[in-house]
């Protein structure tokens, strides 16, 4: 496993970055303590959840990801050193209308709930989550700020940001000497990649952020398990990477995927992910295995770099201008 700094900072992440979207969902506890404590003993030092994790599910309150991480950490007694652990904070965590957004109001009480249930005294990397409309950029960073002088937060960062919200925060900053937000959490993969290439790619390298990508491996399409003459399963997961990944165009990079990956003795999936491992303004994919399968095959692509006729050919076939 290798380590790169996180942007401009002198923070040292791992390569791949463990995702717990899953944790408490579509995994439970005994199995998300399990990926941790394997993914951390392969070298992955890089946790990435949100306080949201997973309310949008029946019967799940939010805060679960981040609860079972917690426990993880106190039940192994894993140096808290030793991890960097981000986590985000903009989503609805309750019924009240200050229950949601990235107002003062709002970051200074989720923070330090996602603190008690993460049982540390400090974040990493808090990110806000996606955009807040209805708050001033100033108010959010004066907080953010504020937290990083207390020590709670360590750095700061965003997902979700068009470049031009991206830039106003930034020159915020910047102006009323604040802190930065040091990363950008996008939706980037190989079939995947206009949103993020087409603007925020230049602002990221400019001002020297570094960049993890989540969905890297499309929800799974480029795992290899879907095939263009078979039938999907039932289920809303597979209808969503049908409605925004299966096309004449992406099926053709997958087919080329396949071939690349006997020649290189890696999986798919791992091709995949190396394909963003190679590009040298990504810090650290995000992945989201969901046992310790997924997760071996992940690792597989650490310290994966694909040759440059490798890089052309796959960024041919999924161009997208």
């Amino acid at each position: 496993m290798e380590f790169r700094k996180l942007g401009r900072t002198g923070l040292k992440v791992s390569e791949l970055c463990l995702g717990t979207m899953q944790f408490g969902w579509s995994v439970n506890e005994e199995d998300s303590f399990d990926v941790l404590s394997a993914a951390v003993e392969a070298g992955i030092n890089f946790i990435d959840t949100a306080d949201i994790y997973s309310r949008w599910v029946e019967g799940n309150p939010g805060g679960v990801a981040e609860t079972i991480i917690g426990k993880w950490m106190k039940k192994t007694g894993i140096p808290r050193d030793q991890l960097v652990i981000a986590t985000k904070v903009r989503g609805e965590m309750g019924p009240g209308p200050n229950d949601q957004g990235l107002s003062r109001v709002h970051i200074m009480k989720a923070v330090e709930d996602s603190l008690r249930r993460l049982q540390t005294d400090y974040i990493d990397l808090y990110q806000t989550h996606w955009v807040d409309k209805d708050t001033p950029i100033d108010e959010t960073l004066a907080t953010l700020d504020d937290l990083v002088r207390q020590g709670k937060v360590r750095y700061i960062g965003c997902s979700n940001y068009p470049a031009w919200r991206l830039m106003e925060a930034l020159w915020t900053s910047d102006r009323l000497n604040l802190a930065r937000f040091d990363s950008l959490q996008p939706h980037y993969s190989l079939v995947y990649r206009a949103r993020y290439e087409r603007e925020l790619a230049a602002v990221c390298k400019k001002y020297g952020l570094g960049v993890i990508p989540y969905s890297p491996l499309a929800g799974g399409f480029l795992s290899g398990k879907y095939r263009k003459d078979k039938p999907l399963p039932d289920s809303v997961r597979a209808r969503d990477i049908k409605n925004l990944h299966m096309t004449e165009k992406n099926w053709k990079v997958l087919d080329k995927l396949e071939s690349l990956a006997k020649e290189y003795g890696k999986t798919v999936s791992q091709l995949a992910l190396g394909w963003l491992l190679t590009h040298s303004d990504i810090t650290a994919p995000i992945i989201g295995p969901r046992n310790r399968e997924q997760l071996n095959d992940n690792l597989g692509a650490a310290g994966l770099r694909l040759e440059d006729d490798a890089m052309e050919l796959l960024n041919e076939l999924s161009a997208w201008n």
